[in-house]
């Protein structure tokens, strides 16, 4: 299968470096020093989209021109997601996830079956705590915003998630002298609480926690390097190559 990369970044690369292993080859490496133009596209099978959020909507509607299947890892692009979709052809395929780990979909999948669980036991307060490398500018990760609404979607006792030091400054603005007061003040306990860290050469850790009073329950991905996000991106674009219409990672591995 021959594959176009749109970005040209860490996980570009680290897409490149895994596709002879799966038997494809690469026909054209894009970024903002090289642009991808139509008749480059036309060349390739399948694109994966991994550049930035501002570029993002703008490859995916030239591969529709394109008539190229894509698959798209940027995140915080989504705001512009209905937008894009109704600019796709007849014969347009797109695949966008937030992570294209086969453990984070896993952990995805668990996250609801572990939060339709706790929805039962109240007296455990749910958080999510996100740790990635300094690099990353977005923030929550759209890995733990995935998560977070899979938590929302069987959890009728939670109304939305909250960045954490969004929250801490809504506290202080409301009382003065910054006193948390999501647990017991006037907020309830209706918020989801999400705490982003940045540390240098972490590629990704999502942590959900179930604390009590007596304990506290955990689920936890830990990503060690990047090939496992390559590696779900590669068996993605095999998935989408001659398929037309809008699919996700649940509909790569059947979940």
């Amino acid at each position: 299968m021959k594959i176009a990369l749109l970005g040209y970044g860490k996980m570009g690369k680290a897409i490149e470096a895994l596709l002879s292993e799966y038997g494809h080859t690469c026909v054209g490496k894009f970024n903002s020093e090289n642009p991808a133009s139509i008749e480059a596209l036309s060349k390739a099978d399948v694109a994966i989209e991994f550049s930035t959020p501002e570029q993002c909507s703008k490859n995916i509607e030239l591969c529709f021109e394109a008539n190229v299947p894509v698959v798209v890892g940027t995140t915080a692009w989504y705001g512009q997601y209905n937008e894009v979709i109704s600019k796709m052809k007849s014969n347009s395929a797109l695949l966008s996830a937030t992570n294209f780990s086969i453990g984070v979909q896993i952990t995805f999948h668990l996250n609801k079956e572990l939060a339709r669980v706790m929805s039962k036991f109240p007296e455990y307060t749910a958080s999510i705590e996100e740790i990635h490398h300094t690099a990353k500018l977005d923030k929550p990760s759209g890995t733990a915003i995935t998560l977070a609404e899979g938590i929302l979607e069987n959890a009728p006792n939670l109304s939305s998630w909250k960045l954490e030091e969004e929250r801490q400054n809504e506290n202080e603005n409301e009382n003065g002298n910054g006193e948390e007061k999501g647990r017991e003040g006037k907020r309830g306990e209706d918020i989801l609480n999400i705490s982003a860290l940045r540390l240098p050469d972490v590629p990704g850790t999502h942590t959900v926690r179930y604390t009590s009073e007596i304990d506290t329950i955990e689920l936890k991905h830990e990503a060690h390097n990047r090939k496992g996000f390559a590696a779900g991106a590669i068996r993605a674009a095999e998935f989408l190559q001659g398929k037309s219409g809008v699919y996700t990672m649940k509909d790569v591995l059947n979940l």
